[in-house]
């Protein structure tokens, strides 16, 4: 039998099942050919989860007596833990774990006392932990995976010795790209009639905010672009959309009411029709978010049409060819602000650019053939080379 034909079952473990890893859970459960069970917790509570998730999972696991071929875990999960708590089973099981983000360089918000208590350090040590027990460490973007392994050694060195430096080539021998997967195509239903596409061109163009309402996403920075256009007379409008949350940063006020006459939407949507809308209509994204390891909402603005304009820092490079790098990626915030007034004059200044098929690839049609054929590899090999006496393969 060819390894395309291989069925495999899989048991996907996520102590956080909420939002985009909800969504990537269960969307390649959907499309991937092998049979994906998700062992999952609410996403809430994100410390603890962390922490005690691993245990609860574990007994979830053994309760079902599911003979799963492969454990697919997310970063957010100690695996070390499960695999301790389910060695009587999973002993020669391999283990992947996918890292959506991690916890060594992912920005603390401000307002969090545990890195001025050092108490931040036990979150990444389970993301080391958990990486050199997996057989396979895998990462959303080529960016992300080189951010991490370049944070170990300074993370490890903060230890006293013996304090693990000599496992770093195997975590780094074993780690790979394996980028998001997303349902793109859904949201080709709401893609507006040539009609309206037409009478877009009637009004000023529409600049998009689509990111959830928090720090490391640099709200401040993105208003004061907009508040320079204001101030040069250049005409735009404005839809902020993404989730807010108990702690927003003043700036959205702000920028509500001295932007009052560019803002035709702000606040969050709650249905998948009026969000894909708004990305269908929008010209211009803006971006100048601090941290992202993918950027699920570069990609689905982009997708629909909209023209990002992006750091060169971060994984935005890798949503963009040459040619259109030296169109959207900026250097500096002065640098953001004359491409962004340049972008409102003349909203497509690439021709014969598909901005949507620059990230078409990463629609499920594509991605789920090659997640799927890796795990086949990775279970044949743990197949065909038998565990070290006394510890996991590594």
């Amino acid at each position: 039998m060819a390894k395309a034909d291989l069925r495999m079952k899989i048991a996907l473990l996520e102590p956080f099942l909420t939002g985009s890893h909800a969504a990537w859970a269960e969307e390649y459960a959907r499309h991937s050919r092998h049979e994906v069970r998700i062992f999952g917790l609410a996403g809430r509570n994100w410390k603890w989860r962390m922490h005690g998730g691993a245990v609860t999972l574990a007994g979830d696991f053994l309760a079902q007596g599911w003979p799963a071929d492969l454990l697919l875990a997310s970063d957010m999960l100690d695996l070390t833990t499960f695999l301790a708590l389910t060695r009587a089973v999973t002993a020669t099981t391999p283990a992947a774990m996918y890292c959506h983000e991690n916890q060594l360089t992912y920005p603390w918000s401000p307002a969090d006392a545990d890195p001025a208590l050092q108490r931040d350090m036990h979150y990444g040590f389970i993301n080391y932990a958990s990486a050199l027990a997996a057989d396979a460490v895998l990462f959303n973007s080529a960016y992300h995976r080189r951010a991490f392994l370049a944070a170990l050694p300074g993370f490890l060195g903060k230890f006293p010795t013996p304090n693990g430096l000599e496992t770093l080539p195997a975590i780094g021998a074993k780690s790979s790209t394996l980028a998001l997967g997303l349902d793109l195509r859904r949201l080709d239903r709401w893609h507006p009639e040539r009609a309206a596409t037409e009478c877009a061109a009637e009004r000023p163009p529409l600049i998009l905010w689509n990111h959830r309402w928090e720090y490391d996403k640099n709200p401040e920075e993105f208003f004061q672009a907009l508040l320079t256009l204001q101030e040069r007379g250049i005409a735009f409008e404005l839809a902020v959309l993404g989730e807010s949350y108990r702690e927003v940063p003043a700036v959205f006020a702000l920028a509500r009411d001295r932007l009052a006459e560019q803002i035709v939407h702000w606040g969050y949507v709650e249905s998948q029709a009026d969000y894909a809308g708004w990305l269908w209509r929008a010209d211009i994204l803006p971006v100048t978010s601090i941290h992202d390891f993918f950027g699920i909402s570069v990609v689905e603005a982009m997708y629909c049409g909209c023209l990002p304009l992006l750091p060169e820092r971060l994984a935005y490079p890798e949503h963009l060819d040459a040619r259109l790098g030296r169109c959207c990626l900026y250097r500096d915030f002065a640098d953001l602000v004359e491409r962004l007034s340049a972008a409102c004059q003349n909203p497509r200044p690439v021709t014969g650019v598909d901005l949507q098929n620059q990230v078409r690839h990463y629609d499920w049609q594509y991605r789920s053939a090659e997640y799927d054929d890796f795990f086949v590899q990775l279970i044949l090999k743990g197949r065909e080379e038998p565990a070290v006496s006394g510890s996991r393969r590594c």
